[in-house]
């Protein structure tokens, strides 16, 4: 088997709000209504335009997150789905679809490697706009699950985070002992300590969160 992950332009419901905007959306379509996984610093915009387009029946929220149920499925609002190519080229949909920085991610396992290279001829002839971000073989299953993605279990970090969280791993403060301080740190990156200090809680706090389901 071979699984390859298409990011494709589109104009949907779910692709615009997150063009330029830092927020992503992951999708589980249930035919009827869609699941949606929305994160980041601008979920308000992404909202609003789901609840315009598409319909909002239920929303839970947290810190910069949101778990939504729409009113109906994407499918029913949009031309542009991919799901009637797949069956032609024995290919399959690996859920989630994701939806960031302004494209659709799409994660695709095929029988063999030619079918997606059909696949992407298909779409290409058809005037989809596709980059491929990854292909790979699947060829030894893991304990857990064999169609894990590093991609799918790390979660969205902002630029800051990603900067301070790297800056902290480089300069020995995850150590026994810590070979440096969050005041250290602060001077480093020309904040206030509680800038450095907050910006880590978030990131380790998001990390925790995203892997603690794959810890049994």
């Amino acid at each position: 088997m071979y699984e390859s992950t298409f990011a494709i332009s589109d104009s949907s419901a779910y692709t615009e709000p997150t063009d330029g905007a830092d927020c992503r959306i992951e999708l589980w379509c249930n035919e009827h209504a869609d699941l949606l996984y929305v994160a980041g610093s601008a979920i308000e915009s992404v909202l609003s335009q789901v609840r315009s387009d598409i319909g909002i029946d239920e929303c839970v929220r947290g810190d910069g997150e949101a778990v939504v149920i729409t009113s109906s499925c994407l499918k029913r609002h949009e031309t542009t789905y991919i799901e009637r190519y797949l069956e032609s080229h024995n290919c399959l949909f690996l859920p989630p679809l994701r939806y960031e920085n302004g494209k659709k991610r799409c994660r695709i396992l095929a029988l063999d490697s030619e079918s997606l290279t059909a696949l992407y001829a298909d779409l290409v002839d058809d005037q989809f706009e596709i980059d491929v971000l990854s292909k790979r073989e699947i060829d030894v299953p893991s304990r857990s699950s064999p169609l894990l993605s590093l991609d799918e279990v790390l979660p969205e970090l902002t630029d800051r985070q990603r900067e301070v969280l790297s800056r902290a791993i480089e300069s020995g403060y995850y150590e026994l002992p810590r070979e440096t301080t969050t005041e250290r740190l602060a001077d480093e990156l020309g904040v206030n300590r509680r800038t450095v200090e907050d910006h880590l809680r978030r990131a380790e706090r998001k990390l925790v969160r995203s892997l603690h389901p794959y810890l049994y």
